[in-house]
């Protein structure tokens, strides 16, 4: 004869030597509607249910995720919630039976509730066990089923996350790269690692200055004896391929590196599998698609992500037809115009994980509110750092030096220019002789607007200015660009104005002595973004622009001193923030040869006795810009 028994928190049958699993629906049936269960189980209340109070009104149950103290990752335990709104936890035998006892009471669960609760389990390697979850994975399918209104409560508290992002070795640092990384890099390459372990995919999003490139190239080399990754794809904005080329060459010269770009790169995937990393730009993932997903990629990574914002773009459709293990993205503006944005990067990231476009823009408009809920979903796969936070870790000053690559058409002018140049003055070239191959560097309108008439599409290194202006006007912040031409100022202050409803000035030569500490005041005074476009000569050694914590020379000078006193503008006493300083420079131009001789004059001297009017320089120098091809180097790569 079966009697009723409690067993944990569960209201079982008996016969005294086994016990029998039953569904709310038979004890319903058996104790309160007096509708026999089974022949030998007599109905009513009699053995444990006789002490019992039984609840009439079902309780709702849910898996809840919560921060463990003892470990990084979530754990999960499962609770209900009575109509009168009391919670308690219970055991994941309450589940699977759909009823629960507690406290001398009886509750049926909710209809379908406890099939909800194990549809979402069977989605993780977790399933009903309790502890710590195993993977990342698993925190995100159970944090995204809690978003979309599922039987999963999330009480991962800010903390947990950011435990949960630097999960791993604390005292791990990454091996093989020939520079010191600051704590907040070691941060993010052990979060980088942690990501590329668990084969998910990830969003560096550190503010500009961080040096996320840096963290990116640690994370593909490895750690712990651990060989670097093999058949990486580094996806970027052209005209920074030749800078992604040489911060490996710089950083990690162990990581073997090919850059696919230009007429003559190869049509078969065995070349690019040769190496550890390929380094290629949009667009040639466009034109070369269907040979990039021949190869099933380690690891992707987008830099400047926001260029597949676009959902609609066949850029963005074909980057995310590669093939590929692991998915970075890599920008300082996650979210440029609208939270579409921001779905479009991560469904490269984690496709399907906000679901569809549509469903997307259904669940979340645009809105601070509908940003609340998407933080909780978003940020365990995005690692975002602002300089401000961070500041106790940089130095006061940090430099940068951007490699730019021509693109073709542009290649071609400046060769055209060369050449006509090379003609004139090869038997003895001058400083005057190349005067016009610094100023097509700059922008080529500034030799001939017919020039700039050719070409369907902005000058590279001002597009890049541009790019560089919007991540700092975003954050409200200042900046100072240099340029030696006042044509050249004007139309970069013409764009802050129009492009970006920026205040802007220029300072040069043109500005009267009696006005200048008047502009100066004037721009240190704004209460937000504004730009300063100056000629590195005006104003002398004694300017005091502190407001600016961002500077950008546009165009390298032959005199590191003047360089350096330019800088030292923003970079002097009384500023409160890390400077920012960077170098826009075009590779195998005019421009790369005056930055290897103005790191070679640093190295042998002290910047004050060099001349700052350039009549120092050596004839080899000049020969050497002259001699620079941007056309040789734009036709070379596989």
């Amino acid at each position: 004869m079966k009697t009723w028994t409690v067993t944990q928190d569960v209201l079982e049958a008996s016969d005294g030597q086994s016990r029998f699993s039953v569904t709310a629906d038979q004890i319903y049936s058996s104790v309160i509607e007096h509708v026999p269960v089974w022949d030998d189980l007599p109905t009513g209340k009699h053995g444990a249910a006789a002490e019992l109070e039984f609840s009439r009104y079902p309780v709702e149950m849910a898996v809840v995720l919560y921060s463990s103290r003892s470990n990084k990752l979530p754990n999960i335990s499962f609770e209900v919630c009575t109509q009168d709104g009391h919670r308690f936890v219970i055991s994941k035998e309450a589940v699977l039976c759909g009823h629960v006892v507690h406290e001398g009471k009886w509750y049926p669960g909710l209809a379908d509730n406890s099939q909800a609760i194990l549809s979402a389990l069977d989605k993780t390697s977790a399933g009903l066990n309790f502890g710590a979850l195993e993977t990342l994975n698993d925190c995100l399918v159970l944090k995204k089923i809690a978003a979309e209104g599922g039987p999963v409560i999330d009480r991962l508290s800010d903390q947990s996350l950011k435990k949960l992002l630097f999960h791993g070795s604390e005292s791990a640092k990454p091996t093989g790269i020939l520079t010191s990384l600051y704590p907040y890099q070691i941060h993010g390459w052990r979060w980088l690692r942690f990501i590329i372990s668990e084969q998910l995919g990830g969003f560096l999003a550190d503010e500009m200055g961080l040096g996320k490139t840096l963290q990116v190239i640690s994370a593909l080399h490895g750690h712990d004896q651990k060989k670097h990754l093999d058949s990486s794809l580094v996806i970027a904005p052209g005209s920074l391929l030749e800078n992604w080329m040489r911060e490996f060459e710089k950083f990690c010269p162990a990581i073997s590196t090919l850059k696919h770009h230009g007429p003559m790169r190869t049509g078969r995937p065995t070349d690019l599998e040769h190496y550890d990393v390929v380094v290629t730009s949009y667009e040639t993932v466009v034109r070369d698609l269907s040979l990039m997903k021949m190869i099933e990629w380690a690891v992707v990574i987008l830099d400047e992500a926001q260029n597949i914002r676009n959902p609609d773009a066949i850029r963005t459709q074909s980057i995310k037809q590669l093939r590929r293990k692991v998915s970075l993205a890599v920008t300082g503006t996650p979210v440029e115009n609208k939270l579409r944005d921001l779905w479009s990067i991560m469904d490269f990231i984690l496709p399907g994980y906000l679901g569809t476009l549509n469903e997307f823009e259904t669940r979340y408009a645009d809105s601070m509110e509908a940003a609340n809920a998407l933080e909780p979903l978003v940020s365990p796969l995005m690692l975002r750092r602002h300089v401000a936070e961070v500041a106790a870790d940089l130095p006061d000053r940090i430099d940068f030096l951007e490699v730019l690559e021509m693109r073709q058409d542009e290649a071609e002018a400046y060769e055209d220019l060369r050449n006509a140049i090379f003609e004139k003055y090869s038997i003895a070239p001058n400083l005057v002789s190349i005067g016009k191959l610094r100023q097509f560097c700059a922008h080529p309108a500034i030799v001939d607007e017919a020039i700039e008439g050719k070409m369907n599409h902005e000058f590279t290194k001002f597009e890049r200015l541009n790019d560089l202006l919007e991540e700092i006007f975003i954050r409200g912040e200042k900046v100072l660009v240099f340029t030696s031409y006042t044509a050249m100022a004007d139309r970069i202050a013409n764009s802050v104005m129009s492009g970006f409803g920026v205040v802007a000035e220029t300072f040069d030569g043109r500005l009267a002595v009696s006005r200048r500490q008047f502009v100066i005041d004037q721009f240190n005074s704004y209460s937000g973004s504004a730009a300063l476009v100056l000629n590195p000569r005006a104003g002398g050694s004694g300017l005091n622009i502190t407001a600016a914590n961002h500077v950008i020379h546009y165009n390298p000078e032959w005199n590191p001193a003047l360089e350096d006193q330019a800088s030292a503008r923003a970079y002097r006493r009384g500023q409160d923030h890390p400077v920012t300083i960077r170098r826009l420079i075009y590779a195998e131009t005019v421009e790369d040869t005056m930055n290897k001789r103005l790191q070679r004059k640093r190295g042998i001297s002290e910047t004050a006795v060099i001349g700052v009017d350039g009549r120092d320089e050596d004839h080899s120098d000049i020969v050497a810009a002259l001699e620079k091809s941007p056309l040789a180097k734009a036709s070379n790569g596989m």
